[in-house]
This record gives structure tokens, sequence and C-alpha cells, in this order.
């Protein structure tokens, strides 16, 4: 490998040797010299790199200026002439591959142990290359040695193979290689199952997709550690250095060969690219990354997707591409390595398929072109035989040479269209074939508005996977929802999911909701009519296609309700029933809601929206149950509440004059949005507290129920303005994320402030009363003086602005209803932004009656109700203008401290 390296990879211009020694005869400092060289040499890689050139020249061209130096280095040390120590590039630099950052993994390899008689050059070497800035992992062991630890750790053998003798005894370095590739130290079928597990391990860590929206270049599935696996058993199975040599001994044809090594190119480049933009080891794709990377290789913003969106967009295809070549060919190596040819049962499925080792294959070569149908009915009987593992890779070679057939003839063939809602309807399997027709790329090509949205990106904070890959987790979370373990924290979409008619139209949907991404226009419309155009092919009936394109019309309306509208109010769930209309809508959109937010975010679904998705399906189907035709009278609910409440107090000794004395200051919203036990639990400690003048805390869990709920913080306090801002800042402060407010100002002048919160980790406080006790006494202590709010609401707390800092958009709407102003604002979350919104409101006398706060990932979609220091609607031209300019100005503003 040395000398195919040095022949590749030599070029004087990049490292002049005889140019160096001399430098090294004349220099005053070593030191010096080289780092100047291994700078001069990075920057000449960086311009080549910047101009276009072959990114194997540069990947190589490094190793081999690496190489240099490191002889050169060596060489200003003492060692034994005797042949007993050499040094050895291991793992990636022993490859020969060195990108700019890369780690230069180094083994000094001794013929005995006796590393003592070398240690003052060992030591002096090895600080001299740190003392250089050189990334370099050391070890100094003997042959045995390599061989003990190779045995006990799977990477430890895969660096020793991957090895190169740089300088000293070579025949050291393959006594160490025919030691560590001995069978009783890792045989070839041992080192098979043990890179697949280490591989399915790294897939996992990277939650088993291709398409996370910051992947890892190397560890993700489809990144370089996929091809560097195919590459360690080949080596280890054939002493095959490159993959070209895998064409000889059959298992790649010629073109594959060319698309692997177009796709390592590929990653290569942007490896390279990542390592020279962040100076650093950097391999994860991170957002602010993707963009730079976007400007640096030439992508433009097009009025259909962002530039980062085209980059991202082919990463994607090709990380797809290199993962199927990667079960290709593992698969072909499982066979070879662990198949033993005598014992191969055959078992026939049918005409066009057989089962050979618990994995489906063809019964000839020519099945696919004979009966194109056969396409789709290999993975329905993937589907419905659980025993299968897989596809055998002569079988997965063919199918990738037949998807070319999916046309539209195909696509309207009835067999197919029957064996695709088989498949849809199959007991099990459905996710897992879903997901093997998107990675062999079949799933794209029989529905070419799913192929438009695989590997498309979404390029912001809430949504943390492609399209494609969301909406394949909508689907798995669908067909989760079918099993036991998922009642406790899954309740109601346990439940319903056992009694749907047809759980079919749920995964149709599912597939659908957000098809028409990146399209423009409203996706929710523009994917219903997909969604009735696939309906019609598949020969859906006329109430199952209404059904479908319904849910995918209103796929965001329960969530949207749940997290922006008072569900407290009678009104609004009417209104949300009369959208429904019955209750088998509401179990489909419930279900399908709830499938979508967990697959939107990991850290979206929490007890906070648990507990509002419960609470407006619950009130919904009393409504639907009730009918239509009869919505709750509010007169009614109010009274019945008030009983409730009194009911409770009378247990606590409190009277009923003293309980309506104290409500006959507060108006009908109060007793609409709360509940009787949190109304008895207010008043009995209002009508208790001894000093008026001293803010009142109270804090509790808002539900017992398990996965379910939030902790409420009531503050009752004479009304001030910038009471809210003060609190909201001082909330902030403890690190509590506010997830909704209500504020309700009784005729007396007190503030009834109720704060639903959620803990940093997005849990509720518990039953902590050491924690508690600390949030009570820190809000009296900072809300006791009225004339500290300014200076407390201006207060700006430690918490990181993320990366995603999108300008406030801010828009006052009448609510005549209640008649009130609806300010809704939608920017980036970032530390304190409640206390600046109250401080603006401080400013301009504005009164906060509610407030609605939606956390969705790092964004936030906040409905404020205001009234003007009247208590009016804000009806004045000119302070509905200076309101939106001063929330974006002190938004904006604080964007830009922390960008600055």
């Amino acid at each position: 490998m040395t000398d195919q390296l040095d022949a590749f990879a030599a070029d004087p211009s990049l490292f002049d040797n005889d140019q160096f020694l001399q430098q090294l005869a004349d220099a005053d400092s070593f030191l010096t010299l080289f780092k100047q060289a291994l700078k001069q040499g990075q920057e000449t890689l960086n311009k080549r790199f910047k101009n276009g050139a072959d990114i194997r020249t540069l990947i190589y061209g490094r190793a081999w200026m690496m190489d240099q130096l490191l002889r050169h280095a060596w060489n200003q040390y003492r060692w034994p002439e005797d042949g007993s120590i050499s040094l050895v590039a291991v793992g990636g630099y022993g490859r020969g591959e060195l990108h700019p950052h890369s780690d230069i993994d180094l083994l000094l390899l001794l013929q005995q142990d006796n590393a003592e008689q070398y240690r003052d050059s060992i030591e002096g070497f090895l600080t001299f290359l740190w003392d250089i800035s050189l990334d370099v992992g050391s070890s100094v062991r003997t042959i045995e040695q390599c061989a003990e630890e190779a045995g006990k750790d799977i990477t430890v053998a895969t660096n020793l193979i991957e090895s190169r003798c740089l300088t000293g005894n070579t025949q050291l370095r393959e006594q160490m290689y025919q030691r560590v590739t001995a069978d009783n130290i890792w045989s070839s079928q041992q080192f098979y199952k043990a890179k697949v597990e280490e591989q399915k391990k790294r897939h996992h860590r990277t939650n088993d997709t291709e398409y996370n929206l910051e992947p890892n270049i190397k560890d993700s599935p489809g990144g370089l550690r996929d091809l560097q696996t195919v590459g360690w058993v080949a080596k280890r199975h054939f002493g095959a250095t490159y993959l070209h040599d895998l064409v000889d001994h059959g298992f790649l044809t010629d073109s594959e060969l060319d698309a692997l090594d177009k796709g390592e190119r590929y990653l290569w480049t942007v490896r390279y690219a990542l390592h020279m933009l962040t100076d650093r080891c950097e391999n994860r794709l991170l957002f602010d990354h993707q963009r730079t990377l976007a400007q640096f290789f030439g992508y433009k913003d097009t009025e259909g997707k962002l530039a980062v969106e085209q980059f991202m967009g082919k990463y994607y295809r090709i990380a797809m591409y290199l993962a199927e070549f990667n079960d290709m060919l593992l698969q072909h190596f499982e066979e070879a390595l662990l198949e033993d040819e005598s014992d191969q049962q055959i078992r026939p499925l049918n005409k066009r398929f057989q089962v050979r080792c618990d994995h489906i294959e063809v019964t000839h070569d020519q099945v696919y072109t004979q009966t194109p149908f056969a396409i789709m009915e290999m993975f329905v009987l993937l589907a419905q035989n659980s025993e299968l593992q897989g596809v055998r890779a002569s079988t997965m070679r063919l199918l990738r040479e037949a998807r070319q057939q999916i046309d539209d003839n195909f696509r309207n063939d009835i067999r197919n269209t029957t064996l695709f809602m088989e498949l849809l309807r199959s007991p099990e399997g459905v996710t897992t074939e879903l997901r093997r027709m998107t990675r062999y790329g079949i799933l794209g090509r029989y529905l070419p508005e799913y192929g438009n949205i695989v590997g498309q990106m979404q390029h912001d904070l809430f949504h943390i996977y492609t399209v494609d890959a969301h909406t394949l987790k909508v689907i798995t979370n669908l067909r989760r929802f079918r099993h036991g373990d998922q009642a406790e924290k899954f309740p109601i979409a346990n439940r319903i999911v056992r009694q749907l008619p047809k759980l079919a139209l749920l995964y149709v949907a599912g597939l659908y909701h957000d098809i028409a991404k990146g399209r423009g226009g409203d996706h929710s419309e523009l994917g219903a009519v997909d969604a009735k155009l696939f309906c019609e092919r598949h020969h859906l009936g006329k109430w199952d296609t209404h059904l479908v394109c319904w849910l995918v019309r209103n796929h965001l309306l329960m969530s949207m309700t749940a997290q922006r509208k008072d569900i407290s109010d009678p009104e609004v769930i009417h209104d949300f029933a009369m959208r429904v209309r019955d209750i088998t809508h509401l179990d489909y959109l419930y279900t399908l809601t709830v499938a979508d937010i967990c697959a939107t975010n990991n850290t979206l679904w929490n007890n906070w929206r648990a507990s509002l998705m419960r609470q407006l399906y619950v009130e919904t189907k009393k409504v639907l149950r009730r009918g239509l035709e009869n919505p709750v009278n509010r007169e009614d609910l109010i009274e019945q509440v008030q009983r409730e409440a009194l009911d409770l107090l009378r247990h606590e000794g409190i009277s009923d004059y003293s309980a309506e004395c104290m409500w006959a200051t507060l108006g009908e919203e109060y007793f609409l949005r709360e509940e009787a036990s949190d109304i008895a639990w207010h008043t009995e400690a209002i009508l208790n507290h001894s000093e008026p003048n001293q803010p009142l805390v109270l804090v509790k869990e808002t539900s017992t129920r398990l996965y379910e709920g939030a902790t409420k913080i009531f503050i009752y306090a004479r009304d001030h303005e910038g009471l809210f801002a003060a609190s909201a800042a001082a909330l902030d402060h403890l690190n509590l994320s506010i997830q909704d407010a209500d504020i309700i100002t009784n005729d007396d002048g007190y503030s009834y402030n109720t704060f639903i919160v959620l803990d940093q980790e997005n849990q509720p406080i518990g039953d902590d009363p050491e924690t508690i006790l600390k949030i009570k006494n820190s809000l009296v202590e900072e809300l006791d003086d009225p004339a500290d709010y300014p200076s407390i609401a201006q207060r700006r707390t430690p918490r990181q602005l993320k990366l995603f800092s999108m300008p406030a958009q801010v828009t006052l709407s009448s609510d005549s209803d209640r008649h009130l102003t609806a300010l809704e604002l939608n920017t980036s979350d970032r530390p304190g932004l409640l206390a600046r919104v109250g401080k603006v409101f401080l400013e301009l006398h504005i009164h906060l009656q509610k407030a609605h706060i939606v956390n969705v990932g790092e964004k936030v979609e906040d409905v404020f109700f205001i009234t003007d220091q009247n208590g009016q609607p804000i009806t004045d031209p000119e302070l509905s203008e200076k309101l939106q300019q001063r929330i974006c100005e002190e938004l904006d503003r604080q964007i830009e401290g922390f960008n600055g």
C-alpha cells in the first residue's frame, strides 16, 4: 500500500524531500520548520481543492505528505539498528486517507517487550508531533500484544488490519498482520458478524436513517463508515485492498463500482470542505455548516428551494444509494461466509419466489422481466412471512435493474394496485417493507409524488427528519400504537387503533399528509388532491376516499386547535366538533395527529401537549355524543363549576357566602377556564391569605395522570403594569418554560395569573417540596415591590440563543366575542422572550388578559389577548402599528446582540 500511495500521490510541489533535508541541516528550530511545512502543504492542498482538483489526489496527497514528515521526524531520534522497532500507520491513515483534520493513528511496533530501552526516543518523538499540532493517536505494542488486544476488541483488530509500515523494519508489520488476521483471533465469519453488529449499533445511534437533518458523514447510514465496513470485511476475508478487487471476486459489477466510486468521492469532497471550513475534525453536517457548504459549492436559492435544501437533497440521495449498496454487499458476504452450500434447503413460495436460508429470492433471473408485478409482490410476501429475514443479494441486484420498468402502465396495473393495498392491510411488516421499498428505490418510483419528497429536508429545528423519513415515522407510530406496551404512554391512541374499522386508510393518510411539502402553496390542500388520485387509482370506495382526503386536508387542525386556541371555551370545542362532524373522523384525526407530532421531533410529545390533546379529544367526543345541535350553555357550565367548587370548599370550612363574595368580583371567563378543583384551591388560599400587600404564590401539578400534565403556578397579587413581564422573567430565571398563561384581573384590582410550566427536561416539577418552596420564595421576593418590575423584565437569562433566529412576525386581529384584541407572535425561541414582550406591554400601557404559549421545537407561536389601558380592544391604528414595531424591534435587537 505504501508503494502504491507513493506512486499515486508523490508530488515534489507539495513536499520536496531534498529541499526539506537541506532546510533541516540549516534550521535553527526543527519545530518551526515542521510547522511551516505542514501549514504550507495544507494551504497548497486547500488551494487545489478550491480549484476543483481530484479529491483522491488531495486525500492521498495529504497522507503521502504526512508520511514524509513523520519519517523526517522519526529520523531525528535514536533508534536501534537491529530492526526491533518500526513506525506503522493504522486506521484511516493506514489506508492512506487523510482529510485536513483527520486523526493520525500510529503504532510503534516492537519485536520484544523492551519499550523501556527506547523510552526517551518514544516520548520525544510523540511529544514533538503534539508540539507541531498534529492530532495523533498512538500506541506502543509488541506483535503479541497487538494480537491480544485485537482479540479483545474488533475496533482494534480493524485498525491493525488497515496498516502500513512508514519506517523501520517492514517485516514486523507483516508479522503483526499475519497474527491479527489469523482465524484464532477473528475468523472471517466472526469478523463479519462483529462488523455487522457494530454497524447496527452505529446506525441505531443515528436513528437508523440516512435522513437525520444533521447527519454524520462518517457514521450515519449511507456514510463513509458503511463503505469502510464493506472494505474491512473484504480485506479480512479476501485480502482485497481496494473496492475494485471485489469486481474480480464477483461481488461487484463494473457499473456498480463506478457508482460506489462516485459516491465515495462525493462524501470525501463534502468532508474535506467541512474540515477546511470549520478548521477542525468535524464530521457532522450541522445546520450552520450546511448553509456555509451550500454557498461554498455554489448553490443558489430558487423560488422553490433554498440553496441549503438543494445541497442536502443531493447528499441524502447519495447516502441512500450507498446504504442500498451496503445492504447488497453485506448480504453477499453473509451468503459467502456464513452459509453452508451443502445445507441450503430451498422452500418454494410460488412460481416466482422461493426461500433460501430464510431470505427471499427469485426462482430465475427473468422473473421481473417476464412478470413485472413480481416487484410489488415480493414486498407483500416479505410482510406476510415473518420468518423471512431479508432479500438475497442476487435478487437485490435484479430488483435494482428491474425498477426501470416502473412506469404509468405499471402504476395503473390492477395487480400492482391490489398488491400495494394488500401490503398496507398486512397484519405485520407494513413499516418494514415501506422502508425497504424506499431504500431500494421502489416506493419513490411507484408513487412519483413520494419520490419528490425523498431526501427533501425541512430547514428548521421543528422537524428533525427529511419529509420522507418523517412520513415513514408517522406510519411507524401508527403501527406502534397497536402494541400493548404503548397503552400507558398513548392510552387513547392505543384504544382507538384497536377499534378503527380500516387501519389501512390511516396509513394512506399518513403517507400523503406531507406529500406536497416543498411545492409552494398549502401542502394540506395539494396533498389532498394527490391522495384523491391515489384512492381512485387503488379503487377505494367513495367514503374511504373522502375520509383519507379529509384527514390529509385537516391533519394540522387538531394540533393547532389544542395548542393555539382556548379549549376551555365551549364555543371553541363546538366549532372544532362542527369541523370534525362525527366520532369516527375524530378517532382517525386524533391518532394521525399524535403520530405526526411524535414523528416530527422527539421532544414535542411532552406531558403538557398530551394533556391538551386528551382534553380536546374528550370534550369534543362529549359534544358529538350530545349532538351538534345541542351546544353547551355557558351559564349552565358556570353554575355547575361553581357548585362543584362550593362542595369542595365546604369540606375545608369555607362558607358559601365568603366564596361567593369573592367570586362576585370575577367575570365569567375565570369560571370557564378553571376547573372546580382549581377554583376551590385559589379561593381557599386567597381567603386565608393574611398579607394582602404581598403576592400569594401557589404551585401544584395540573394532573396526576401518568405521562400527562405539567406544573401550574398561580400568582395572586395587586395588579400593576409590568406584573406579567416581571412574572415571566422571574420564571425564566428559574429555568421554567412557560407553556400557557391566563391573566384575569378582578374588580378589586387584584390579578389572578396562572402559568403552566415545564422544567428544562420538558417535565413537570413533580412532588418536590424543596423545589416548590424555592419557587414560591423566589417569586414572592421578586414580585413584592412593583417598583422593581421594569428592571426584572429587562433581565437577560443565560440560555444560548439557537441558530435558527427567525425575525419576529406580529399580527393583530379583533376578537369581537370577547371584546379583546388578539396579538399573534411568530418567531424563534430565545432567552426571556415573554419578559421582553411584557416589557413592551408595560411601556405602551397594554393590559394582558390571556396568553396562549406554543413552543414548537425552537419556534414559538404565541397568542396574547390584550386591551388598551382603558380595558378596550385596540382600535387606534397608530398604537397598533407602534405595538407591532416595538415588539419586533425588541426581539430582533436581541437576536442581533446574540449573533454579534
